[in-house]
């Protein structure tokens, strides 16, 4: 579903994402990474329950909340569409209008939001579309959706440095991080990365973006390795698309691994792998 500017872009080495565009309240449309849905799914309306004031859906033998984003209504006949979300077995129904259209585009998010759930508006398929932020929207249905007893970050656990000048991926990953049991410190760009690592603060691993201005995330990796004291911290690198040429970049300049940025599953195995390798070298 993508056209020549999806080429166009790959050609110049920007980074393309996978968009979900939908409508959902209004007739402006609404995107979302499309690598965070689980499934799109049409719900027959006589399968949706009302259960203490909540609409729920029978879904894969469990129970699923449906979320409503403003100005949307559950049908009540023919077909509902909804965007899944799933994590560690829990599921959410994000209720929409329609699902218009996937396509590869250059999140560049212009327009910071003004509203609960949007993080802000970008030119995706040449019109100004709402980009929204799951994680308002995911403890709508189970509250604790990231703050699991379980799941909550110990005086043991591992250190995440979390580098990337894009306010909507570090806002989007840093609770899958915290929910997966680390602690994340953030920083929107190389040159405060580097800062914190020579804070005193110690740091297990560190993700970084590779497209960032002034300071690149090849070259925030080089300074790293520079360091005599960072010499041997991992680095993971985060990118939307990794070509032969930038592994091999990156593997000179001294990543451990790299990782596409809406690969959740991916991530995580990366850290765990980088991690127990630091408990087998102590």
């Amino acid at each position: 579903m993508a056209d020549d500017n999806a080429s166009a872009h790959a050609a110049s080495g920007e980074q393309l994402t996978s968009l979900l565009v939908f409508r959902a309240g209004s007739s402006q449309p609404k995107a979302v990474p499309l690598g965070l849905v689980t499934r799109l799914e049409e719900i027959a309306t006589d399968k949706i329950e009302l259960s203490n004031g909540r609409y729920m859906v029978q879904y894969r033998e469990q129970l699923m909340p449906l979320v409503q984003m403003a100005g949307v209504e559950v049908r009540s006949q023919g077909s509902q569409p909804i965007l899944v979300f799933a994590d560690d077995g829990r599921s959410m129904g994000l209720v929409v209008d329609e699902i218009i259209d996937i396509v590869e585009e250059r999140l560049n998010i212009e327009v910071a939001g003004s509203q609960d759930g949007i993080l802000g508006s970008a030119v995706i398929k040449g019109q100004a579309t709402e980009v929204i932020d799951v994680g308002h929207f995911l403890p709508m249905a189970f509250a604790d959706w990231f703050s699991r007893k379980e799941m909550r970050p110990s005086a043991s656990s591992q250190s995440v440095l979390l580098v990337d000048d894009s306010p909507f991926f570090r806002n989007m990953l840093a609770p899958v991080l915290k929910a997966a049991g680390y602690k994340v410190r953030t920083a929107p760009n190389a040159q405060e990365g580097l800062a914190a690592l020579r804070s005193g603060q110690a740091f297990d691993v560190v993700l970084t973006d590779i497209e960032m201005p002034e300071m690149n995330g090849f070259e925030f990796a080089e300074n790293i390795r520079s360091d005599h004291n960072l010499v041997g911290l991992p680095i993971i690198a985060l990118s939307a698309m990794v070509s032969p040429a930038a592994i091999e970049r990156g593997r000179q300049a001294g990543f451990h691994d790299y990782v596409a940025k809406f690969d959740r599953p991916g991530l995580i195995a990366a850290l765990k792998e980088q991690t127990a390798e630091l408990r087998r070298a102590a």
